[in-house]
């Protein structure tokens, strides 16, 4: 299961679309590894100068990497986050988290990022089980 529901956002669910904030709060209390991976992609895209900010720490164990997993492989869940911090999100090697502020998704820098020579360069023997 990728998030711990509250039984009131739930029914909420049920009768209808819930609020962003109800959401990416849930997401956060049910993915705090992924949350806290994000959060600090986006405090680094905060501070940059070209538009881009990354995470390139492997995950400490299989748990955390799931949590990444599920945060990005969502739609939903991915929407939530981009809404949320105001920034796109790219991700590469089940752990390589790229935060690209609105202007920049189109760039050199982004388009390199999410090609499949982006992703060929960012190999290594270390990561070939993820």
């Amino acid at each position: 299961m990728s998030l711990d529901v509250p039984a009131d956002l739930l029914a909420a669910a049920e009768r209808g679309p819930v609020a962003d904030a109800e959401f990416v709060e849930c997401v956060r209390t049910s993915l705090p590894y992924a949350w806290e991976v994000i959060s600090s992609v986006a405090d680094g895209l905060a501070r940059s100068v070209d538009g881009f900010a990354d995470h390139e720490v492997p995950p400490p164990s299989e748990v955390e990497r799931g949590q990444l997993l599920r945060a990005l492989a969502s739609d939903s869940i991915r929407g939530g986050l981009e809404r949320h911090f105001g920034m796109k999100l790219a991700f590469q090697n089940c752990h390589r988290v790229g935060g690209f502020a609105p202007s920049a998704v189109d760039s050199e820098r982004y388009r390199a990022f999410i090609s499949p020579r982006g992703q060929l360069l960012n190999q290594s023997p270390e990561l070939r089980d993820c």
